[in-house]
């Protein structure tokens, strides 16, 4: 992994304040980094607060504060799908560094299309976001979340209390940060509470905005970027939107190669296995940036008593031994997320998923996570999508939807809503950050329906030989006693009510070339289930001829036909 470091911040000039430098990452206005609960720090600081509007005094977004300077590989990431061996599962592989966190990715392509709906003009790719999150964060400490975005343990700065950093007091009585003396930097994208206050945004509907959660801080970063009507397409814009987040010029070389890098390609990777990074632009290139937790020294053994000397001897006594040195504890293993635990998924009692045309499923998907155990994993996030040749939609006109599963390990998908298309399609569930293999469910589109065909008029329908029919047939579709529109409906002048073929002779209808015909097939009723057919013209042959009329759900009207001399 190549690195590069900057220079040390104003007054870090001892060891002793350059090692707290190094112990945390920036506190800012927006953005800069922080300790997690791997005990990875990095080094950070922010300039007195200004407006926190225009980005503050002196030191935009972050108060110029340090950042992790790790740099992409040189290799371009350039993913390619492979299948997974243990479950056949296709996925990407590419580049350690090109992964992103699943639940990190989404949250940073969530708030590109909320700022494409909101701010078209800005033109903000959700790889920029990715960028700073990278040198900001470590992509969420390698997205050490949970199911709705959150990190598992706050991201902290360190303290702005003027010692190396900078002095910034108490804004939000210790609502954001914990801290009722001094701000500090909070979430994956490193708010200070001050700026949080107007630049958070709710990323994840829950109708809170959490700097800690990992949609609302991508949203918030997003927003900010975009300020003073931005249009992040024209370099020198974005230049000046990533110079506003930290005025720094090896900061801004930096996100730009992670954003070069990250628009060749990336993967995505489950939760809280991402890629962390490990140099600070305040670290010195011989020290480490991610300081350890102290060892607890062990209890030293007892010295034993010095030996008194014999009478007559010289007097010396035995040394006293030292204690042993102090030992490390083992480190705490990091538990696994819910999202690791999950084994596979079982069907949740899904029944059989079969609507008409343009109408609701209903029934909907429901699956559970499962540990190896058998049990539901809660506060997993669990992806439905709709897959295959359908413009069938999740209530919301949506083909893919998230859904997090409840207390019992259940996640249930949102509503089916059928299209015009007819036919099977597939609802494939998977887990969110997690390499298993899916659950298939096939639902089908059944067409339009019709039990009832009446005419709209008892005209009798007449004609003299060589002539044509002075009124149209109209008919309406039911069923069920409700409107049947959109129906299909076939129209065939048959020999009789016993003999269902085509007649040779008597009544016929036109084609566009004017050629006779006897049958129409793709005819459908309109939205009032209302089907007017074409006019209807006599050869020379007399009688009574019958018109059929069949639809979709098995309506079926004949309708008589008399074609006879024109009385003297």
């Amino acid at each position: 992994m190549a690195a590069h470091f900057g220079r040390l911040r104003k007054g870090a000039t001892t060891t002793a304040v350059a090692a707290v430098a190094v112990a945390a990452l920036s506190a800012s206005q927006a953005p800069g980094v922080t300790t997690d609960d791997l005990g990875r720090q990095a080094a950070g600081a922010a300039q007195p607060s200004g407006d926190a509007k225009t980005g503050g005094a002196g030191g935009g977004a972050t108060g110029d504060s340090p950042y992790y300077t790790d740099l992409p590989p040189l290799k371009s990431p350039n993913p390619s799908p492979s299948a997974s061996p243990t479950t056949g599962t296709t996925v990407s592989v590419g580049e350690a560094e090109a992964g992103i966190p699943a639940t990190v990715l989404d949250a940073y392509k969530k708030a590109e299309a909320e700022l494409r709906a909101s701010k078209p003009g800005c033109n903000l790719p959700w790889q920029l976001l990715a960028a700073i999150g990278k040198v900001e964060s470590g992509q969420a400490r390698g997205g050490r979340v949970d199911a709705s975005g959150t990190t598992y343990s706050p991201i902290l700065g360190p303290k702005l209390d003027g010692n190396g950093f900078a002095l910034i007091a108490d804004t939000d009585h210790g609502a954001y940060d914990g801290d009722p003396a001094y701000d500090r930097a909070v979430g994956p994208m490193q708010f200070i509470p001050s700026t949080w206050e107007w630049a958070g945004r709710d990323g994840n509907g829950d109708g809170k905005k959490d700097p800690n959660n990992v949609y609302d801080a991508a949203l918030a970063a997003g927003h900010y970027l975009c300020r003073f009507d931005r249009d992040l397409s024209v370099q020198s814009q974005m230049n000046a939107a990533i110079l506003n987040y930290n005025n720094s010029t090896e900061y801004l070389n930096t996100v730009l190669s992670w954003l070069e890098y990250y628009r060749k390609g990336t993967h995505e990777v489950p939760d809280g296995t991402g890629t962390l990074p490990s140099h600070s632009s305040n670290s010195d290139p011989g020290s480490s940036p991610s300081p350890t937790t102290p060892a607890t020294p062990s209890t030293p053994s007892t010295p034993r008593t010095p030996s008194t000397p014999k009478p007559g001897g010289a007097g010396s006594t035995s040394p006293t031994p030292k204690p042993p040195a102090p030992s490390s504890p083992a480190p705490s293993p990091t538990p696994p997320t819910p999202t690791q635990t999950v084994d596979h998924l079982e069907d949740a009692n899904t029944g059989k998923l079969t609507a008409t045309a343009g109408s609701a499923f209903g029934t909907k998907v429901a699956v559970r996570a499962e540990s190896k155990a058998s049990k539901g994993v809660a506060k997993v996030r669990v992806r439905f999508t709709i897959i295959g040749d359908t413009d069938a939609t999740f209530t919301g006109g949506e083909s893919v939807a998230t859904v997090v599963t409840g207390s019992a390990g259940t996640a249930t998908a949102p509503a089916l809503v059928a299209g015009e298309k007819t036919g099977d399609f597939t609802v494939r569930a998977t887990v969110v950050g997690r390499v298993l293999g899916g659950l298939d469910y096939t639902a089908t589109v059944t067409p339009r329906q019709a039990d009832t065909l009446t005419r709209t008029s008892d005209t009798a329908l007449t004609c003299v030989p060589g002539g044509e029919f002075a009124d149209q047939v109209e008919l309406k579709a039911t069923y069920k006693g409700a409107v049947a529109g959109k129906v299909a409906a076939t129209a065939t002048l048959i020999k009789s009510a016993d003999d269902a073929t085509e007649n040779d002779k008597g009544p016929y209808f036109k084609d566009a070339d004017g050629k006779t015909i006897r049958t129409l097939t793709d005819l459908t009723t309109d939205a009032d289930g209302v089907l007017k057919l074409p006019k209807l013209y006599a050869d020379d042959a007399t009688g009574t001829f019958l018109l059929r009329v069949n639809t979709t759900g098995g309506a079926v009207l004949t309708v008589e036909l008399k074609v006879a001399a024109a009385a003297s």
